[in-house]
């Protein structure tokens, strides 16, 4: 039984000082942000495959539990939509993440909003294609995933043969009034107005959270995901779920926040690491 928590990045510019040491290597930024949360979602490889050279140090920072949850290349995902052309960047991307070895949780293959039901077709050929020794979580956009029962259980049957999770981005809380910050106000145009999905297809779902930036209201939001990853942690699953704000100045924060509240629901859950103290910011 485990309950992962984490956030969209590892590093980012308000945490420094107070999440992140500082100044402080890419190496050591990962290494403390690993303290905080002990999963994190790999948005980065969306729009470039990093170098083995790149994921040995990621490998090096982290211990074997900790999870990325890595997002597959736009070429493989947008541009080629998991097509025959895809085949050459998805080798590279996988070769590339081999040192990560078991930190790779899952490969996130996020489809565009274009990608609809029509195209289950390509995504169940795609899954065929691809190498047993990973899992798969798929986010899927288009509207009718949600709103017809027939898309849906054709994509749930696709999944199901390779054990692949249906990934829920729950923008809910998030959209049910009206921005009142700047990071709310950009976040309002370019995030998704996704329904809520709820429903896990393994015994390792994969939760995005889209809080506020008023951490209350963040808070306030994700109670229901509280009593969902709890009745999760009772059937035996072992969820991860990763907490996002428009800012998200206060993200490591509040995704432990997240877990403790869970593990007061289970008290058998193990706690997250502790994590190192930071300094305060110097000027060199």
């Amino acid at each position: 039984m485990r309950l992962s928590v984490g956030c969209a990045m590892w590093t980012l510019k308000p945490w420094q000082g107070r999440f992140l040491p500082h100044p402080s290597t890419a190496a050591e930024r990962l290494r403390a942000y690993a303290g905080w949360c002990d999963a994190v979602e790999g948005n980065t490889t969306f729009y470039a495959t990093p170098s083995r050279e790149t994921t040995e140090t990621w490998a090096a920072a982290t211990d074997e539990s900790f999870r990325f949850v890595l997002k597959l290349p736009k070429p493989v995902t947008h541009e080629h939509r998991l097509g025959p052309a895809a085949r050459e960047p998805l080798a590279h991307f996988l070769h590339a993440i081999e040192p990560l070895g078991p930190r790779v949780h899952a490969l996130w293959i996020q489809l565009p909003g274009s990608f609809g039901p029509g195209d289950v077709p390509a995504l169940a050929a795609f899954l065929h294609r691809l190498p047993a020794g990973h899992r798969y979580a798929v986010e899927v956009r288009h509207q009718a995933f949600f709103d017809d029962p027939r898309a849906a259980a054709a994509l749930e049957e696709t999944l199901a043969p390779h054990r692949a999770e249906w990934v829920p981005f729950d923008t809910t809380a998030f959209f049910a009034k009206r921005p009142t910050s700047d990071g709310e106000r950009e976040a309002w145009t370019k995030k998704p107005r996704m329904p809520l999905r709820t429903r896990a297809l393994t015994d390792q779902p994969i939760i995005r959270y889209l809080g506020r930036d008023r951490v209350d209201e963040t808070v306030e939001g994700w109670q229901r995901w509280v009593d969902v990853a709890a009745d999760w942690l009772r059937e035996g699953r072992s969820p991860t779920i990763f907490i996002h704000t428009p800012d998200n100045a206060d993200a490591p924060d509040l995704a432990r926040r997240f877990h403790a509240q869970v593990r007061a629901r289970i008290p058998a859950l193990p706690p997250l690491p502790e994590p190192e103290p930071i300094g305060p910011l110097t000027l060199f």
